[in-house]
């Protein structure tokens, strides 16, 4: 088979198409024929080797979809259409940079959909992070206001949709004011353009702040962001798009306002269930969703598809088609 391997951490450029052997299955494993995969900001620092435990050389990719090659257990059938995602996949074991990935029986969502295996290939962890950080970590509730640190990231992109269709007020940042109508095209009530001081100017439109906060920037920005929320507002924090993963100074009674709460979200597949998956993606299908894809690329253009992630240029979500 054909698989995109990561020789050792580094830049883009570490990333080989390689001719492998196709993967054999074990027990209480599948074998998925892989059509689409989404890029994740996470596989870039695995890529620069900031991913514990992780050895190269290594194929890399936490999701795919696909159709069963081989399932010794019978659970499914040859051609089933799924999902895979987390789990140790493209980190502990190959994951879905290839033709052929094996994974685990549970982290395998079966789906029924006749969408392009591009929009397909957009969706699982993207929509597991979204959910996950929504409905479990900030637990929004209809009415609520809800500020999106990173809005036009594509979870921010698909953060927004969902929390207008629980109606929610929605409240995306970006940096770019090219991207503003962007955003409101994307069903945001109010943009703000992010220059690291968003609570000032999020104060300007809610004095009280707000009942909630995605955090999709990560600790550059979180302290501010903590300054927008309401008495026993949640802030929750969920990516890392500033690239960095660690805070040098942080005074919880200080920088946490009182009554304050603040969380994060680190879903893995069992924070998804086949018929959330299967729902999502008739949503999309009958058009209350919009996934937006940015860009699609070829296996062999991995190269250029990381380059591309890592340039912050995409408005939505890069898909692989394979």
């Amino acid at each position: 088979m054909k698989a995109a391997v990561t020789t050792t951490a580094g830049k883009p450029e570490v990333i080989q198409v390689q001719e492998r052997p196709t993967p054999t299955v074990k027990d209480a494993w599948i074998l998925i024929k892989i059509k689409a995969f989404g890029l994740n900001r996470s596989e870039i620092f695995t890529r620069q080797g900031d991913s514990p435990n992780v050895k190269f050389p290594r194929i890399q990719g936490i999701e795919c979809v696909g159709e069963i090659e081989e399932d010794p257990s019978g659970t499914f059938k040859k051609g089933q259409k799924v999902a895979a995602l987390m789990g140790g996949m493209g980190r502990d074991f190959d994951g879905g940079y290839a033709e052929y990935a094996t994974v685990p029986l549970a982290i395998a969502f079966p789906f029924e959909s006749n969408l392009p295996w591009t929009t397909l290939g957009a969706i699982p962890e993207m929509f597991q992070t979204v959910s996950g950080s929504l409905t479990q970590a900030l637990d929004v509730q209809k009415a609520e206001t809800l500020l999106i640190r990173g809005g036009t990231s594509s979870i921010g992109m698909l953060a927004c949709q969902l929390a207008k269709h629980y109606g929610l007020t929605v409240i995306s940042t970006t940096r770019n004011n090219d991207k503003e109508k962007h955003l409101k095209d994307n069903g945001a009530d109010y943009v703000l353009i992010d220059d690291g001081d968003i609570s000032s100017k999020l104060k300007q439109l809610f004095p009280d702040g707000v009942d909630k906060v995605l955090e999709l920037i990560g600790i550059s920005t979180l302290k501010d962001s903590l300054k927008c929320i309401k008495p026993k507002g949640i802030v929750c924090m969920t990516g890392i798009l500033g690239g960095e993963w660690t805070m040098k100074e942080f005074t919880p009674m200080g920088d946490i306002p009182s009554l304050g709460r603040l969380t994060v979200y680190m879903g893995d597949a069992v924070n998804l269930s086949k018929t959330l998956l299967q729902d999502f993606i008739d949503a999309v299908a009958d058009g209350s969703i919009n996934v937006t894809v940015d860009k699609v690329f070829k296996l062999d253009d991995i190269v250029a598809a990381h380059t591309y992630m890592e340039s912050n240029q995409a408005k939505g979500k890069i898909v692989v088609e394979v």
